[in-house]
């Protein structure tokens, strides 16, 4: 179950051309791709598009379907002209575990044998059932999907494979400060209580060992835009009055009042706030970067009570 379905503006399919940065303008259209040999690739969400990039380098051309950090991922529908690009494409990559259903659907209408998906759900070997669908905050997602556009990518472009596979560990590596910053959180404060509106960062929470309070079936209902429970209401309200938890996190991209006044409640309590995000902040961040600066955020609100609601 997912929130009531919006449709998302025109004007925010994004494209990244190349390795560098995301714009709107100055990539070639979907046609005149075809001409330059570059391999058209689609990432249904703008951090999976984003890696494409860096591993593609100059040889594909790379579109993100959701790129708006003031959009919810759950409430898209793509518009025919979203499906005409996904259709075109001959690498797709999208989340899976009822994330991205639409992609699925476009797919369907427009099958073609020889495009490669990949579908980070299945890659994983997660199960339908998967409660979480935010997967790339975790630490074991990325290196899994970049070994997998590389793979494909090879398949598809035969002749620049070996730069694909240097771009590979060059992206591998470039993961170290990430990953050392999780290990250098996990033992200054693993165990440390917090609190969430939505399961966003969980994963990345769990990697660090922050303990988070929040019932889990009080972030799904938010997640899935149903009222909690008035119990669960209850507990997470107690979790900062009683100051049961050093940090409150909340989606800062889907907010409504009563996030809103959680958030506010946390402040007047002097715990701080931490805004993370669904889809990558842009401009300005890779994954990498992105990753690294939620991690940050954390560190202060944990060692300095400093609050960080935007990147």
């Amino acid at each position: 179950m997912r929130r009531p379905s919006s449709v998302l503006r025109p004007g925010l399919l994004l494209l990244v051309c190349a390795a560098g940065g995301w714009s709107v303008a100055g990539c070639s259209s979907t046609t005149a791709s075809a001409t330059t040999g570059m391999v058209q690739v689609v990432g249904a969400e703008n951090e999976y598009a984003n890696v494409a990039s860096q591993i593609g380098g100059p040889y594909v051309q790379v579109r993100a379907v959701m790129s708006n950090p003031n959009t919810d991922p759950h409430t898209f529908e793509a518009s025919p002209s979203v499906a005409q690009v996904v259709s075109a494409a001959r690498l797709v990559i999208q989340n899976g575990v009822g994330y991205d259903t639409f992609m699925n659907k476009i797919e369907a209408a427009a099958p073609d044998p020889t495009r490669k998906v990949i579908d980070v759900q299945d890659l994983l070997g997660l199960p339908d059932s998967t409660p979480n669908p935010h997967l790339w905050y975790s630490p074991a997602t990325m290196p899994a999907v970049a070994r997998a556009i590389a793979g494909d990518l090879s398949t598809l472009d035969p002749s620049h494979a070996s730069t694909f596979g240097a771009n590979l560990t060059k992206f591998d590596d470039s993961l170290t400060a990430w990953l050392g910053d999780i290990e250098a959180l996990k033992v200054a404060y693993g165990g440390a209580g917090v609190a969430t509106t939505e399961p966003v960062a969980d994963y990345l929470l769990q990697a660090a060992g922050l303990d988070n309070r929040t019932p889990f079936v009080f972030q799904a209902d938010i997640m899935n835009g149903v009222d909690p429970s008035p119990q669960d209401v209850t507990i997470e309200k107690n979790l900062l009055v009683d100051h049961e938890v050093k940090v409150f996190v909340y989606n800062q991209q889907v907010t409504d009042s009563f996030t809103s006044s959680l958030a506010a409640l946390a402040r007047s309590q002097g715990i701080p706030v931490v805004g993370v995000y669904e889809t990558m902040p842009v401009p300005g961040y890779d994954y990498q970067s992105w990753m690294v600066a939620e991690v940050e955020a954390l560190h202060k609100a944990l060692s300095a009570g400093v609050s960080t609601t935007r990147l």
